[in-house]
């Protein structure tokens, strides 16, 4: 039996080890290929979750942008805005405008009779009809006696039915508007006297029960009066908390527990400051329910956290050479604290300020529990007035039967959307903007 050389004996050696490295090498390579591959998967879902979410949203909303009106001849009879020929405006005011609405619809179908018949014409125009008139003679009383063809606002169903959305083949017991009016809406539509317009109501009015007059701005100014509150409140509060914190505060136990309360806070569901305002500043110091400044308090107590920790970040960000500089030249702690270092962590503290706002500003369990949760017609005029914020006002509209508040409650969520991409693109800016490389 022939035995191997000594020399045979390293090289077989040498290759069983380059046998097992590849194999390995192979392995490792492969599990981080399958790794990679994980990793683009689960990006591209996240990315088509969020396409399919978006798309979803502006399917729907993009229709509440444009709003169905009708052309209507109206006679602005004398007898019937001023019969008295005095331009008294309280009798102007309080002139039966309505009727001048119906006389245009039956000029319009003259064959029309009967009490329901009537009824129905009457229902394709909105009941905002009357206050458009009302309107128009307010600003320009030389309308008195004259006749004009004017766009008035069409009626939620009528609105549906323009764009689509409701099915003609279904047996008129089972949708909400009947054959004959459907009817009536071709013909006008044949001769030109619909057609939709930019929905400039959904920025100019507060919310309503009729979906065609509902808009978002008494939600808007309730938002906006809220989170100026709250930066007003939590923004100074949570940079002098950082700043003491961070530069002036002893290290000891007690501020260690400060540090971990304030951590801890952060995290605490948002519904909780909710039950927080609920018993502190309605109950015990009675301020009022669904008012702004009640909505501003407790939003920034949820807020405040967030802006501390995101301070003291930025603080800490700050080379130690800037303070041993300050304080080299003669400068005292607080000039080289106020003069050199919050100059300089600036910039991030605003960046975390505007990340807690973007965070207040879709914010909704805790002014649910505060009452901001009431249905608010009127615009707020100050942060005392009563209110209700966006994100509130999507859950009240998202709550309603009717399809045309579908498209209303996703037109506000893309107008918070929008605001919330802002807010945040505002916080990129100002990071890279300022942002100092040491």
């Amino acid at each position: 039996m022939n035995k191997p050389t000594p020399a045979a004996v390293p090289a077989a050696f040498s290759r069983d080890i380059k046998t097992i490295v590849n194999a390995g090498l192979q392995r490792r390579h492969a599990a981080e290929r399958r790794f990679r591959s994980y990793g683009l998967i689960a990006i591209s879902l996240g990315l088509l979750f969020v396409v399919l979410m978006f798309a979803n949203i502006i399917g729907k909303g993009y229709p509440a942008f444009w709003q169905t009106y009708v052309q209507v001849p109206i006679s602005f009879d004398p007898a019937v805005i001023d019969p008295q020929g005095t331009r008294d405006p309280v009798a102007i005011e309080s002139a039966d405008y309505a009727a001048l609405v119906r006389a245009g619809m039956r000029r319009m179908f003259p064959t029309v009779e009967g009490r329901t018949e009537l009824r129905a014409l009457y229902a394709l125009v909105s009941s905002d009809a009357t206050y458009e008139l009302q309107r128009r003679i307010h600003q320009n009383p030389a309308l008195i006696g004259s006749s004009q063809e004017i766009w008035l606002l069409a009626s939620a169903t009528v609105d549906t039915l323009v764009k689509g959305n409701i099915d003609r083949a279904l047996d008129e017991t089972e949708r909400p508007i009947k054959d004959n009016q459907i009817g009536w809406v071709d013909k006008l539509q044949a001769a030109g006297k619909i057609e939709k317009q930019f929905n400039t109501i959904l920025f100019s009015s507060g919310d309503s029960r009729e979906p065609e007059q509902a808009g978002i701005r008494g939600a808007l100014m309730g938002s906006f009066y809220t989170l100026l509150i709250t930066f007003l409140l939590s923004f100074p509060i949570g940079v002098a908390t950082a700043v003491y914190l961070e530069e002036f505060a002893p290290k000891n136990r007690w501020t260690d527990l400060i540090e971990v309360n304030i951590n801890n806070l952060a995290a605490v569901p948002s519904i909780v400051f909710g039950l927080l305002g609920l018993a502190v500043f309605i109950n015990f110091f009675d301020l009022p329910r669904s008012a702004p400044l009640v909505g501003g308090l407790v939003l920034s107590l949820m807020t405040l956290p967030v802006i501390i920790i995101a301070g003291r970040a930025a603080l800490t960000s700050v080379p130690p050479s800037i303070r041993e500089a300050a304080l080299g030249m003669g400068a005292s702690k607080l000039q080289m604290v106020g003069h050199h270092v919050l100059p300089l962590a600036m910039p991030g503290m605003l960046t975390g300020a505007i990340i807690g706002m973007a965070r207040a500003l879709g914010e909704s369990a805790p002014l649910l529990m505060i009452g901001m949760v009431a249905f608010i017609v009127d615009v707020p005029k100050g942060i005392m007035d009563p209110a209700t914020v966006l994100p509130v006002q999507i859950y009240l509209w998202s709550d309603l039967p009717e399809r045309a508040f579908v498209e209303r409650t996703s037109a506000a969520i893309m107008v918070l959307l929008a605001f919330m991409v802002l807010m945040n693109g505002l916080a990129i800016i100002l990071r890279k903007r300022f942002e100092r490389r040491w």
